[in-house]
């Protein structure tokens, strides 16, 4: 019984060091096992213009099809019908000026008739985008317009919170510790940088080892469960 106990939480700690490896490559992505953890965070050079980093210890805020707030630090985002979203398609959060969240969308009417172009974050978390119009009092020459769609939201939790995810992308902060809400060059919070994503937080040859190390443990389970049971059966020969 206890030696079956120990292959269970063989199997488990398999699929944990597996479940970080797949993390490696995900942008912003945390660990579950702080030993295979990164010193320091890392980020790389995109041309996205809706690409941000956000600054060390905030997340941005998203909300899913159900409604639920989610928390990422990856900033590869899109926009689709006029609304900006994450690469699984959450909402992502702006920052009403009563503190509340809303969706960051662009102007619904700019969006439908295709007005929008141009589109960037900057480093203080302003979504814009340039706005073509025909001026009829003016030969009908076309103008271009730089308009502001809002905000995004950042959050941070207290220090020492241990938030988790089921995917490595979005996170969730345990029942009962609320996220403190800002805009990035606010108060607590630092600037954005722009044109950048997050590298993951987990470093990648370490991970490896710690998975090959799981499977080696795993076989020696294996192995002594083995000798157990051919023991046994040699026991019970010699009874008869």
């Amino acid at each position: 019984m206890f030696l079956n106990a120990n292959l269970g939480a063989a199997l488990e700690r398999i699929e944990e060091r597996a479940a970080d490896v797949r993390r490696a490559f995900t942008g912003g992505a945390l660990p579950q096992r702080d030993d295979v953890a990164t010193a320091t965070p890392a980020t790389y050079f995109t041309l996205d213009p809706l690409s941000v980093s956000a600054p060390d210890g905030a997340y941005f805020v998203t909300r899913n099809a159900r409604g639920d707030l989610g928390y990422t630090r990856d900033g590869s985002f899109a926009l689709r019908g006029g609304r900006l979203v994450d690469e699984a398609g959450n909402a992502v959060q702006r920052a009403m000026p009563d503190g509340t969240l809303a969706d960051l969308t662009v102007d619904p009417v700019d969006s439908a008739l295709a007005r929008a172009g141009d589109e960037r974050i900057e480093s203080d978390g302003t979504l814009s985008y340039a706005r073509a119009i025909v001026d009829p009092r003016n030969a009908g020459r076309r103008q271009t317009q730089r308009l502001t769609a809002g905000r995004l939201a950042l959050a941070r939790f207290p220090a020492g919170t241990r938030i988790e995810s089921s995917d490595g992308v979005t996170y969730l902060p345990p029942s009962g510790v609320s996220a403190q809400l800002g805009v990035a060059g606010a108060g607590a919070m630092g600037a954005l940088s722009p044109m950048h994503r997050d590298r993951s937080r987990i470093d990648v040859d370490r991970s490896l080892l710690r998975l090959k190390e799981a499977f080696m443990a795993l076989d020696a389970l294996h192995a002594a469960e083995s000798a157990k049971s051919h023991a046994g059966k040699t026991a019970m020969d010699l009874v008869k």
